[in-house]
């Protein structure tokens, strides 16, 4: 360095380093937020507003998944307008994103609250430009989360494709419910399973289905039925199914399908050879059991139509203490695959909701599909059950033919197992593929 050229005087070189060290530690804080893990709460849950400019842009529609085509639009020309969420539960809230239509939002506020009647005020702009709002660090919590419009960004009035509610991440734990070690378990889920084909083979999916299962270590099993293919023999299900899903056969909760039915020795007789008491713990191919604040029933949709099981149905759910209720069969009431809807489960479908129960697990067509909560007319409803179709545990797949109402997610091509979550009061789930990586993400549902 020449004569000329001026040295920093000491307390410059303090300034200087200080302001490294403060760049550094922002660099260090934002990396923390980025990698802090955050949950979407608000895809598939109840939501509801102060208006909606048809039967088309429903608010449901701004929860759904769907950030293109779908979308939440209130009345025109008119300000205040809002739309909340109901998360089912008390959940910290860390992060919103919006995804306006045209009609944007140019003042609004995002508030929570426990009860939909006292709101708190977690972000505030009067300078909103429309496009994607991505909310990050916000702090607070609530069941309830809303988006409420002041001032309108054009003419018209105020419209989302998507609203997107977070947890965890950078917020601020809220008043969450506690949940005792132990009191959530692991199910693993499936239908459809052990074509005649074993691990010899590349192109054989129950063994590697079975391994997904196996990786989870669930409490136990549940099988959406058609777990042995073609006839079901006995000798069938000790040649192939046997070899790989037999692993976990004394904690699995099997439910029947049709090709149960097809055994030349008799009407399940490979069924109950192989499993024996396991199916049929109550002396029918139908029965229920509980499993902490959970209430499970397999049902045998093969004989909807036998009074006797209809009638032991409205008993047991009458009988029933658990707060939270799932049930299992195999022909889905709702499908979008190739066999489509089976309105044989229609009475099951109605008994069950007038109970309160929370959850369908069906297979029958060879995919995966997820449903929003609906009643048994298929009409969206936030006290309607959720429907899972987990055709996929190892038998050829199937297409998909005609979309139904309510469907949030489908695929096809994919074998998997339907890895469940259940906690005290509520539910979530995965679909896990054969390589072990996630396929898809349900949303939490609170019971009813």
């Amino acid at each position: 360095m020449s004569s000329s050229t001026p040295h920093p005087a000491p307390h410059r070189l303090l300034l200087i380093l200080s302001a490294v060290t403060v760049l550094l530690a922002g660099v260090l804080v934002t990396t923390g937020r980025a990698e802090a893990a955050e949950t979407l709460l608000s895809q598939g849950r109840p939501a509801s507003s102060s208006s909606k400019e048809g039967s088309s842009y429903s608010s449901g529609k701004a929860v759904d998944g769907d950030l293109t085509s779908t979308r939440w639009a209130s009345l025109e020309g008119s300000d205040p307008q809002w739309i909340r969420v109901d998360l089912g539960v008390i959940s910290p809230i860390s992060r919103v994103k919006l995804f306006w239509e045209a009609a944007y939002g140019k003042a609004y506020t995002i508030q929570v609250s426990d009860d939909a009647a006292n709101w708190t005020t977690v972000y505030s702009t009067s300078s909103g430009d429309g496009g994607q709002d991505d909310l990050t660090g916000l702090s607070g919590s609530g069941r309830y989360v809303r988006m409420h419009g002041t001032v309108r960004g054009t003419s018209y009035g105020y419209s989302l494709y998507e609203f997107q509610v977070f947890g965890g991440g950078t917020s601020t734990p809220g008043p969450t419910p506690t949940v005792t070690p132990g009191d959530t378990f692991v199910v693993a889920a499936a239908g459809d399973i052990a074509a005649q084909c074993t691990a010899s083979s590349s192109s054989c999916a129950h063994p590697k289905t079975a391994a997904q299962v196996q990786a989870m270590n669930p409490e136990f099993v549940i099988t959406m039925g058609d777990n042995q293919y073609d006839d079901a023999r006995l000798s069938d299900f000790q040649n192939y199914y046997d070899k790989t899903w037999g692993k976990f056969k004394s904690k699995t909760r099997p439910a029947v399908g049709n090709h149960e039915t097809y055994d030349p020795a008799g009407t399940y007789a490979g069924y109950k050879g192989y499993f024996g008491s396991i199916a049929t713990p109550q002396g029918k191919t139908y029965y229920s059991y509980d499993r902490g604040n959970w209430h499970f029933i397999a049902l045998d949709s093969n004989y909807f139509d036998q009074t006797a099981q209809i009638n032991w149905l409205k008993a047991d759910l009458a009988a029933n203490t658990k707060g939270c209720i799932a049930a299992y069969w195999h022909h889905p009431l709702f499908s979008s695959g190739e066999h489509g809807n089976d309105p044989v489960g229609k009475p099951v479908w109605k008994i069950l909701y007038a109970a309160g129960a929370d959850l369908v697990l069906n297979g029958h067509d060879h995919h995966y599909e997820r449903f929003a909560p609906q009643n048994p007319d298929a009409q969206a409803d936030p006290k309607g059950m959720v429907e899972i179709l987990g055709g996929m545990g190892g038998a050829s797949p199937y297409g998909i033919t005609n979309v139904q109402p309510n469907s949030q997610k489908r695929l096809v091509d994919v074998y998997g197992v339907v890895k469940m979550t259940f906690a005290p009061a509520a539910f979530s789930w995965q679909l896990i593929g054969t390589d072990g990586s996630v396929k898809d993400t349900g949303p939490t549902y609170a019971c009813h």
